[in-house]
């Protein structure tokens, strides 16, 4: 456990060096041929995409080395209440690490109508796949995940069926003294249909869970979220993928 903390420790003052212009960004590794050459093309042809990411190393690394493209514009969906302070020193660093976050309780009609003209003006938006709704029922599918069921936010994938566009799944660790960044591509596009929607969002919970537990078995120490992520909410209000697909 007390690895663990460290872990995330050295994390925060990475971040604070990277926005501080310290932190040497020369070392850090593209991985996922298809997925970062499916980036690179929706660069190349102004197309956006959806990003679904996790509580995974150091996603900051992103944010800044974006700052190498122009082209590259991103929209971060975080709910950062709870991290206030850290925040407003991030500010204090760089005025930029502010910049392209979107505050996100809840997706609305609203909210998703804005999403989708960003990427229909060649806009990347950013979404995590690991941290259910702050609701207090949250539309969630479970999904198996290092060895316990475990509870995965559906919203990821039904605005990815409203952005139609492609879907990439956008992982960060370090490995010894490299950091790494993967992109894979997920999906070309995802379209819902009535009849199979809430088994096809299981399934896609459950496709991203898998992924997500293959970076975090070589990374263990990287993942940071520091809450019972077993204990599943009111079952009343869950999917489940399909078994007999």
């Amino acid at each position: 456990m007390l690895r663990h903390f460290g872990a995330f420790a050295e994390t925060i003052l990475d971040k604070m060096l990277l926005w501080g212009g310290l932190y040497d960004t020369r070392g850090v590794s593209l991985h996922g041929v298809d997925g970062a050459d499916g980036v690179n093309r929706c660069i190349d042809e102004g197309r956006g995409a959806l990003l679904v990411c996790a509580h995974l190393g150091n996603l900051e690394l992103c944010r800044v080395l974006s700052r190498r493209d122009t082209r590259l514009k991103l929209t971060v969906l975080v709910h950062t209440r709870h991290a206030q302070a850290f925040n407003r020193m991030l500010a204090r660093l760089n005025p930029d690490s502010q910049l392209n976050l979107m505050q996100v309780t809840e997706m609305t009609p609203a909210t998703a109508m804005l999403l989708a003209e960003k990427v229909a003006q060649g806009e990347f938006v950013v979404i995590a796949g690991d941290r259910i709704p702050v609701s207090p029922q949250p539309r969630v599918a479970v999904a198996p995940f290092l060895g316990q069921p475990a509870a995965f936010p559906i919203g990821p994938y039904v605005l990815a069926s409203v952005l139609q566009c492609p879907v990439y799944l956008l992982f960060s660790t370090r490995i010894g003294e490299r950091s790494e960044i993967h992109f894979e591509l997920f999906r070309e596009s995802l379209h819902l249909p009535r009849k199979a929607r809430e088994a096809m969002l299981a399934d896609l919970a459950a496709a991203y869970a898998a992924r997500l537990q293959h970076h975090c078995l070589r990374a263990p120490l990287e993942w940071f979220n520091f809450y019972d992520f077993w204990q599943l909410p009111d079952t009343s209000r869950l999917d489940t993928p399909d078994a007999t697909r």
